[in-house]
């Protein structure tokens, strides 16, 4: 490639006219099922806002500690012991005890487009397909999905926009009653920065980016996902720690990382793909 054609593609690329080149993927495949057709609520429609407090049926464990209830944040955070309105992500670990995932943790706004869904559910057909994957990519580990709780942002827009980006990203929450499991995926990821973290308005670029990965809330165990709070985070869509382009597996009642790189690409290195 010349040196006047990269020059082009990273010019398109940091301008968002054109995303990462990535291998061909198929929605349904990597997204689990969701939306109002899945019997899913929504939360509200607010800057910053959250659900109500979800009661489980079914407790899950994180990081040695059962959960019986969780929030879904606009902001792109599942949370259990409190709500989480914060726009701006802090790096990991918090000080301040909160345990929780950040499958996209950003200052998402809803009213200026997309919708969070969420639903808790024992649906046979999902619960098998979630244990399909989960045997694949943890052979080692006898699991048999009992439970699920699928959290769905679809095309949300970023806080400030002056487009029509949106991202889509999910999490999925899954237990046999001992062992647990979270699943994050990432369809389309088209920002990373609110225009109150400093991103631009006309891209939903630079600021303080998304920090996608786990707090255990001891002030002492978490994961960042790497490219978290860099401009690489854009690329999450085509990394993984289990060879699936956009998803990323952990083991979460006795956390565990396995197959994850060291480093992250820079941002217009399309060939440097983490996938292991």
């Amino acid at each position: 490639m010349t040196s006047a054609a990269i020059f082009l593609l990273v010019f398109l690329l940091e301008s968002g006219a054109v995303r990462s080149l990535q291998p061909e993927r198929d929605r349904a495949s990597l997204l689990y099922p969701y939306g109002s057709d899945e019997g899913d609520r929504k939360t509200p429609k607010l800057d910053d806002g959250t659900s109500p407090k979800v009661s489980l049926s079914v407790p899950f464990t994180f990081y040695g500690k059962k959960h019986r209830s969780l929030y879904v944040n606009n902001n792109g955070v599942v949370s259990f012991d409190a709500r989480v309105a914060q726009y701006t992500p802090d790096p990991f670990p918090l000080a301040d005890g909160r345990p929780f995932v950040a499958p996209y943790w950003a200052d998402v706004d809803n009213v200026l487009g997309g919708e969070v869904f969420y639903r808790e559910t024992t649906q046979e057909a999902l619960l098998e397909r979630v244990t399909e994957n989960i045997n694949r990519y943890f052979p080692t580990v006898p699991f048999a999905a009992a439970w699920a709780f699928v959290a769905t942002w679809d095309h949300v827009a970023y806080y400030g926009s002056n487009t029509n980006k949106g991202n889509t990203f999910q999490a999925l929450l899954t237990s046999n009653g001992e062992t647990s499991f979270i699943v994050l995926n990432y369809w389309d990821i088209q920002w990373t920065t609110g225009a109150a973290s400093d991103g631009d308005p006309d891209t939903g670029l630079g600021g303080t980016p998304a920090h996608a990965g786990f707090n255990s809330g001891d002030e002492t165990n978490f994961y960042n996902i790497p490219g978290s709070q860099s401009d690489a985070i854009i690329n999450i869509t085509m990394t993984s720690n289990v060879n699936v382009p956009g998803r990323w597996v952990f083991q979460v009642d006795d956390f565990k990382v396995t197959g994850v790189p060291t480093e992250a690409p820079k941002v217009a290195d399309i060939s440097n793909c983490w996938l292991s």
